[in-house]
């Protein structure tokens, strides 16, 4: 199943994304809820597909990528937070801080948790998912080496573009992951190369941090990270299939 996030003049809803459009959910896409039969035929707005009270991210999880940023691989698995504020959806604009020099993108599988966890076994972490989709972890370079840690170079209003849907119905463990820059394939990875997997990320981080219904995990980039410049095209694709799109412009001061 694949779910959306829209808002109308009603309000916001959750909608199912079918080949004749939006079919609205009614209820609660984290409990009980049912589907309208008829899709909507209104003017509507894309949303990112969840409101997440964190968004937990995977630092060096790609042994490339930790090997072209010099990172090293430790034990366990290195995490970080974005801010809701760095949250935007798929055709939003990505903004240039006034304050940045280098920008880069980083194309990563999203994970949507579906309910309340803490200290989550291993063994039954993806019970806890309610879906997938794509993110690029947008970071300022030069920030991120100078602060020796990543909450400035990661946490930019914008810096968080998510996917258009959520894909309820995958496995996690080897999807394709496709990043593109002004149409030409930048970044190129498969999950079954995750040095910590999807399941050893939840269990990990409920570890730490009480993960709550909406929350989304960031598992990391491949190699091939690159520089973002005013008026590009940045694109992510999850098994061939494009799921998000952001133009990169300049903040206003």
């Amino acid at each position: 199943m694949k779910i959306a996030r829209i808002a109308l003049a009603e309000g916001k809803f959750y909608a199912s994304v079918k080949a004749d459009g939006y079919h609205l959910l009614l209820g609660d896409i984290f409990g009980e809820w049912g589907e309208l039969s008829e899709p909507y035929r209104g003017e509507y707005r894309l949303l990112p597909p969840v409101d997440p009270s964190k968004v937990i991210c995977l630092g060096a999880n790609y042994k490339k990528h930790a090997e072209e940023l010099r990172l090293e691989v430790l034990p366990d698995p290195t995490i970080f937070l974005k801010p809701p504020t760095a949250v935007i959806a798929s055709g939003e604009d990505i903004l240039y801080p006034l304050s940045a020099t280098k920008v880069d993108y980083e194309s990563e599988l999203a994970v949507v948790i579906g309910k309340r966890g803490k200290h989550i076994p291993e063994e039954e972490a993806l019970d806890y998912v309610l879906g997938y989709t794509v993110a690029n972890d947008v970071t300022e370079r030069d920030m991120q080496k100078k602060d020796g840690q990543w909450t400035r170079a990661k946490g930019f209003d914008t810096f968080c573009p998510l996917g258009e849907y959520l894909e309820t119905e995958l496995s996690p463990d080897d999807l394709e992951i496709v990043g593109k820059r002004n149409g030409i394939v930048v970044q190129r990875g498969r999950t079954s190369d995750l040095i910590h997997s999807v399941p050893q990320a939840i269990s990990f981080i409920s570890g730490v941090m009480t993960l709550e219904a909406g929350d989304v995990i960031l598992m990391g980039t491949p190699e091939g990270i690159g520089e973002l410049r005013e008026g590009d095209l940045f694109e992510v694709e999850m098994e061939g299939v494009r799921m998000l799109a952001n133009r990169v412009k300049k903040e206003k001061a």
